[in-house]
Formats: structure tokens, sequence, C-alpha cells
């Protein structure tokens, strides 16, 4: 089950945390990993060198989603490398938290270039290859705040919630061209991320938890898997929640 063998993976954001459990998940299942970072260039090699310790393939990949031109350029450079790209993983993202009152317009427009004009960008990159193919896959990484909402997160809320409205309507428009478009929404997972909040907001935020445990980032590639797979090939427009009961 499971077998990605042959394919062709691009995870944006894959040198840490979520982005790196899912490029060692699907380099598992047999898939060449395309490892996008834009600063964390030894840590991205630090992925690629630990899948290719394993027996399996990837290489890193450097440019900034955020910068349109210069991610469509770079990943029309992969097809062309590569021949095409299967499947698309947007993961690359970033969290700024305030309250509304305090939400800059700079901090808004930086979190919309990344997470959302990134993943559409690298999205309408890599489906015209899909399109060629009559095949593909497109997994987005969301979170359970863009469905829950959190206070103090009103922009990140709204920067997550908005990549499940493209994701449902991008799988409406290609679902005849056998692509499926999914999105996986984490609840509070432990990566550097989380690790560095205090043992307090820790405590509280695992309150909200009915496991009454964080995710570990492995249970988040193994639901990428899942959703890039032949096995969900009857799967689009849905979010996969991996959160623990937070929001059911």
């Amino acid at each position: 089950m499971f077998n990605l063998d042959g394919k062709v993976v691009l995870v944006t954001g894959g040198s840490r945390g979520i982005g790196r459990a899912c490029c060692e998940a699907l380099a598992a299942q047999g898939a060449t990993v395309l490892v996008n970072y834009m600063t964390g260039e030894a840590a991205a090699r630090e992925v690629v060198g630990a899948i290719q310790g394993r027996g399996g393939k990837a290489e890193a990949t450097a440019f900034d989603v955020a910068k349109t031109e210069e991610s469509e350029k770079a990943i029309e450079g992969l097809i062309k490398a590569h021949g095409r790209i299967d499947i698309l993983v947007a993961n690359a993202g970033i969290s700024i938290d305030n309250l509304l009152l305090r939400v800059t317009d700079e901090q808004l427009d930086r979190l919309f270039d990344v997470n959302v004009r990134g993943a559409i960008t690298a999205a309408r990159a890599c489906i015209r290859s899909m399109m060629r193919a009559k095949a593909g896959r497109i997994i987005f990484v969301s979170s359970v705040v863009g469905e829950t909402g959190n206070a103090g997160q009103t922009a990140y809320a709204m920067s997550k919630a908005a990549l499940l409205g493209a994701m449902r309507s991008i799988a409406r428009e290609y679902a005849s061209r056998n692509i499926t478009v999914n999105a996986i929404a984490p609840g509070f997972v432990d990566t550097d991320m989380t690790q560095s909040l205090s043992d307090a907001t820790k405590e509280q935020m695992l309150k909200a938890v009915p496991l009454g445990r964080t995710a570990r980032a492995a249970e988040i590639g193994a639901a990428c898997v899942y959703l890039a797979s032949e096995e969900a090939g009857y799967v689009t427009g849905q979010v996969l929640r991996v959160n623990g009961g937070m929001h059911i």
C-alpha cells in the first residue's frame, strides 16, 4: 500500500518540522523528494542526507515561495530537470501572533505572501505538469485554527482558512484531469516552533486536546503519504484533520 515509486514530489518548507516529516515519509514510500527551503540550507541538506542514507532519493532546492517570479522559475526548472512534478505538498508557512488591534499591515501582508500566495503560486506552477500527465496530487498544509479560530491568531488563522477555500475551488476545477486537491489541518504538533513555548502555555494548549498529547510530526507525514497515494484517488476537496480531537 501507498507505493510512490517513480513519483516526483515537491515539498515547500521541507527542511524542518512538519515539512521534514513529510519529506521523509514520502521518500520512504519510494518517491523522489525535492526539499524546498529559503534560508535553512544546512537543515535542508541534513534532510536530504538522512533520506539518502536510508536508500531514498532526495535533493535540496532553494527558493522563496513568497516571491512569485522566483518560485515559478524555480519550479519550472525542477519540472524540466525531472520531467514532471507528480505531487505538491504546499507546507511552507510562518506564524505571526497578535491581537487584532495590534496586527500591522506589514504582518498581514507577510502572512498572506508566504502562507497563501506562496501555496497558490506553487500549485499554479505545478498543475500545468499534472494536467499534461492527466494525474496529480496537491496537498495544502493548513491548521486547526483555520477552522476554529484562536484568540491572538486572527491573521494567522485568516491565512490558514484561506488555503481551505482555495483548496476546495482548485479541487473542483481540476477533478476532470484526475488531479486531487486536499488539505491537512494539524493541531498541536511537537516541532521546534512549539518547543519554544513556555510550559504554562503548552499545558493550557494541551487542555484543549482530548487525546491529551501533542502530535508527532511523523503522524502528519503519514497523513501526507495517504493523500499522495493511489489509495486516496477518490478523495478530493477534503480536510484531513490530525488534531487529537481539538476540532471534531
